[in-house]
């Protein structure tokens, strides 16, 4: 399978928009810096176009015209309004939280479910909307099997430059997709491009879902290589660590085959990996 060639102008794009997200959706605990990296960039939407909305492509991310929607179909469980995502997870010994962004893919998402039952671990995968409601049936995969899926918004923008207005679209439609797929609404959620802003804390409070942010970005959405994604979750292994990867966005067959290599790495040290639990409010 060839490799996605990223253009430089997308590169010039992204830190562009990471710098932006920066200055207000970086968040500093207990000395780890909430990173402003590990998703690829928005494609805008063009003028022109038909006038009826078509399924995306697998791994194209657009920023679409957004309109309202109705309330949630089932009442949130309450749950605190935070000031900063959580970064890490609590556990007994040395607990790790693997996690997957911007799916699903039908190309990767597969095998990467694969591999996590064959070591029968459970992880995370932060769905959007626009690649889930095409594949509802991994998202009920993900569900049936004990992962846990979250809210990755609809269309992947940068919530730093929407309304609150645009934000709860973008994170309500997505939860009506989830709970249409699993048969229950999200209880987790996580900023594309790691930007947070005040806004996006209390929408998804009121939607009934907790900030997740990452401590381990493994980088490879910038497919530097199997060995360098393996190398890097190995060396950045420790008790609490939540590791970011990506199971679409563009060529994800690296990031696939790394996990086959540090999965079982991770476990044969004593890794416990699996999800973390709720404390509702």
């Amino acid at each position: 399978m060839k490799k996605d060639q990223l253009p430089s102008r997308l590169f010039t794009r992204r830190r562009a928009l990471l710098a932006g997200a920066g200055a207000v959706g970086a968040v500093a605990t207990g000395g780890v810096l909430t990173a402003v990296t590990g998703d690829e960039p928005v494609t805008p939407a063009t003028a022109a176009g038909p006038q009826v909305r078509r399924p995306p492509k697998s791994s194209a991310y657009r920023l679409q015209p957004i309109t309202g929607y109705g309330p949630p179909r089932a009442v949130p469980r309450r749950t605190l309004v935070r000031s900063e995502p959580l970064l890490r997870v609590s556990g007994r010994g040395r607990t790790m939280v693997l996690t997957f962004d911007d799916g699903p893919d039908p190309r990767y998402t597969p095998a990467i479910l694969d591999t996590l039952a064959e070591y029968d671990v459970r992880a995370m995968f932060f769905v959007c909307g626009e690649m889930a409601v095409g594949n509802k049936k991994l998202l009920a995969r993900m569900a049936d099997e004990g992962h846990v899926v979250g809210n990755h918004t609809w269309s992947h923008p940068l919530l730093t430059r929407l309304t609150r207005r645009q934000i709860r679209s973008e994170m309500e439609r997505t939860c009506d997709v989830i709970e249409d797929a699993c048969g229950d609404r999200p209880e987790w959620f996580r900023a594309p491009y790691g930007a947070w802003n005040r806004a996006a804390f209390q929408l998804g409070a009121e939607l009934g879902m907790e900030p997740l942010a990452w401590t381990l970005d493994t980088l490879d959405w910038t497919t530097p290589g199997i060995r360098f994604i393996t190398k890097r979750v190995e060396r950045g292994a420790a008790p609490g660590v939540v590791v970011l990867s990506h199971d679409a966005g563009g060529d994800r067959s690296q990031s696939v085959r790394a996990l086959r290599r540090y999965l079982p790495e991770l476990l044969d040290s004593g890794y416990h990996v699996t999800v973390p639990r709720r404390h509702y409010a």
